[in-house]
């Protein structure tokens, strides 16, 4: 098996609003083609932490980060960064599908356009194509010039990641994406998560601790702002080393 390559590396990494300061001296290697899931209390900075990563905290007053992300090993929050280009190969998924109120191949065109693809020949073939990615092309060929806002929560959500998709990212962020969906829709998305993990690196948050054993490689758990232990998913949840981190697991505090 080949050298995974370090895909982020973030070296002691502090976050702020205003005066509270929500992430603490945080330490963590993310490689290619992992599965990573942020569990921790409500509230304890995983979303905050995963938006950290393609700088989505930007659009937030008052936030002010310390530290150094790097990815492919350049600093994010360095002052030559293209924050465009680094929302385009790091992609995010939110927690409620959120389409465009707009047909099923514009959603997923729309990116893409913005790029500058105007031929309709290619345009189709990335419409195609990120939809079979997503698992979702067997069921809205026939319907692609529909509104994106008549399928169910779940082909939302998967049109969701399709869209990522069109823009080919190498990185896909996803914050709770099935804690609104019913469980069948859930585990069409697990299922699908570990397909893209072939070609994708994942990094999500969960609050299911049984998605987080299904599904990733490795866990990390935060609490209260601090990263209490990072570790294969296995010994996180079969032999922790730290003490909260068994206590939240087995549920002694939530």
């Amino acid at each position: 098996m080949s050298k995974q390559e370090i895909l982020f590396n973030v070296n002691q990494l502090n976050l702020f609003y205003g005066n509270t300061q929500a992430l603490k001296g945080i330490n963590i290697t993310i490689y290619e083609r992992e599965i990573v899931a942020l569990i921790g209390p409500s509230g304890c900075g995983k979303s905050t932490f995963l938006r950290t990563l393609n700088r989505m905290n930007d659009l937030i007053e008052n936030c002010k980060i310390q530290g150094e992300i790097k990815y492919h090993d350049e600093n994010i929050y360095g002052d030559k960064l293209d924050v465009y280009s680094l929302r385009k190969n790091v992609g995010m998924v939110f927690q409620k599908p959120n389409p465009f109120p707009m047909s099923i191949y514009d959603n997923i065109a729309y990116g893409p356009k913005c790029q500058g693809i105007k031929k309709k020949d290619i345009l189709d073939q990335i419409v195609e194509d990120s939809l079979k990615k997503a698992a979702l092309w067997e069921e809205v060929k026939e319907r692609l010039h529909e509104s994106a806002l008549a399928i169910s929560g779940g082909q939302q959500q998967r049109l969701c990641i399709a869209r990522a998709l069109a823009m080919k990212p190498d990185v896909i962020l996803m914050d709770e994406p099935t804690s609104a969906l019913d469980p069948i829709a859930t585990l069409k998305i697990e299922e699908l998560i570990l397909e893209l993990k072939k070609e994708y690196t994942i990094v999500i948050v969960t609050h299911n601790m049984q998605q987080a054993a299904r599904i990733s490689d490795k866990t990390a758990f935060f609490y209260l702002g601090e990263l209490i232990e990072y570790s294969d998913t296995e010994k996180i949840f079969t032999n922790p080393e730290q003490q909260q981190t068994e206590d939240y697991i087995t549920g002694k505090f939530s």
